[in-house]
């Protein structure tokens, strides 16, 4: 049986240590969160991560030496497996696109909610991809068009409904439910739409999805 009891290891990379400090003080009141390091940099992040191995790293994006992107940029090319949520704030929205395509699983803002940021938390955890819709046309005026635009005929309708969901940030269990079909089967309609498109992962999908309309 699987440990229900375990918790969601966290990393808090932040040059800020009042930051790091408050963050620690409320995460570590949750029952299913534990924080496990910090980190002042990227690239100090980048190490705790690949001794530390958290399931979910909070990732500032402008630190000095190396930032969030950066730091994002070397975790993808490690294949480290850890999921990453960005901090920033609607001022910084043009580092939004940079760190998605970078790998991050998704982004909150600096004034979020205890509460909130928490549940964003366990969501990337889940295998969610977070893009709220406020930052929707912030995102969309950011990105220049990119990759093949016109490919979304490739898919089959199977393929496009299974799409849909990805930009409603479900995961494959949560499509798997909603379409009736094996967890299995959906993480081969997911590996086909990013070859297809011709796109490095779900984060990309969800992005393709919203430009080109492609969202339920």
């Amino acid at each position: 049986m699987a440990d229900r009891t375990k918790r969601i290891t966290v990393l808090l990379v932040d040059d800020h240590q009042v930051v790091r400090r408050g963050l620690r003080t409320f995460l570590e009141v949750q029952d299913d969160i534990e924080v496990v390091g910090e980190a002042a940099d990227g690239a100090e992040g980048v190490e705790r991560a690949e001794e530390l191995h958290p399931d979910v790293v909070l990732m500032d994006v402008k630190m000095p030496g190396t930032d969030g992107i950066e730091a994002l940029r070397i975790l993808k090319e490690r294949g480290n497996p850890a999921r990453v949520l960005v901090v920033t704030s609607f001022t910084e929205h043009r580092t939004v696109v940079p760190a998605l395509r970078a790998g991050a699983a998704g982004y909150v803002y600096k004034d979020v909610d205890p509460e909130a940021l928490a549940g964003a938390i366990r969501s990337v955890h889940a295998g969610h991809v977070l893009l709220q819709p406020e930052l929707a046309g912030a995102l969309l005026a950011d990105e220049s068009p990119r990759g093949p635009q016109g490919r979304g005929g490739t898919l089959t309708e199977r393929e496009q409904e299974v799409l849909g969901h990805i930009a409603d940030g479900r995961s494959n269990r949560e499509i798997a439910r909603a379409l009736h079909l094996s967890e299995k089967t959906v993480k081969t309609h997911v590996s086909n739409i990013l070859m297809k498109l011709d796109l490095a992962d779900r984060t990309q999908a969800a992005l393709w999805a919203v430009r080109n309309g492609a969202t339920r």
